[in-house]
């Protein structure tokens, strides 16, 4: 397979996972926005105002800045910047960030399907590529990070579903490929 077929694939699997994604966030109750999730310090809101946010960065929205502060849950650098998409977000209704992550990976998508990448070992964009992110590594982390982001909504409102799709099966054939070396560190 081409890196050009392979890319593209895990595309498809990331506009499969939005489209449940934010499926699911349509159907959200007002009061479901509130809920606590497993992820410590984040509600249902945020964790969507973080997948906004990733997804806005990768759409060609602007760097966004704040101030952290002293939150508890915060303890690293990557978890200050995850939290930038929560603080920015704060005062925005559930519906404009849902609207944001329609607008952001509409645009991604739509010049993603006009060039697709067809060097799997290109840097990645932007932050992405300033962490060491390869194309492989940023088209195959998606689908899997916004499936995971369903399933803590999906634990935090009692919502059970989306396992059989495909980015599911994405996640499950990935994560796979670590037991090997997991297995192998216990053994030892």
């Amino acid at each position: 397979m081409s890196d050009r077929e392979l890319l593209a694939g895990y595309v498809d699997t990331w506009w499969s996972a939005i489209g449940d994604f934010t499926t699911l966030l349509d159907e959200l109750d007002p009061d479901d926005w509130a809920r606590a999730t497993d992820l410590a310090g984040w509600d249902v809101k945020a964790v969507v105002s973080h997948t906004a946010h990733l997804e806005s960065l990768l759409g060609g929205g602007p760097d966004e800045t704040a101030e952290i502060g002293d939150a508890p849950h915060v303890t690293g650098p990557m978890g200050q910047f995850t939290e930038i998409g929560v603080i920015t977000r704060r005062d925005v209704p559930p519906a404009a960030i849902v609207d944001e992550i329609r607008a952001r990976t509409g645009a991604r998508h739509a010049q993603l399907l006009a060039d697709v990448p067809d060097d799997a070992a290109a840097p990645a964009p932007g932050i992405f590529g300033m962490i060491g992110w390869n194309q492989r590594t940023l088209l195959r982390n998606r689908p899997l990070d916004v499936w995971m982001h369903e399933q803590d909504i999906r634990r935090a409102i009692g919502r059970p579903g989306g396992l059989d799709t495909a980015a599911a099966r994405h996640t499950a054939e990935y994560l796979a490929e670590g037991f090997g070396f997991v297995i192998g560190k216990r053994i030892a």
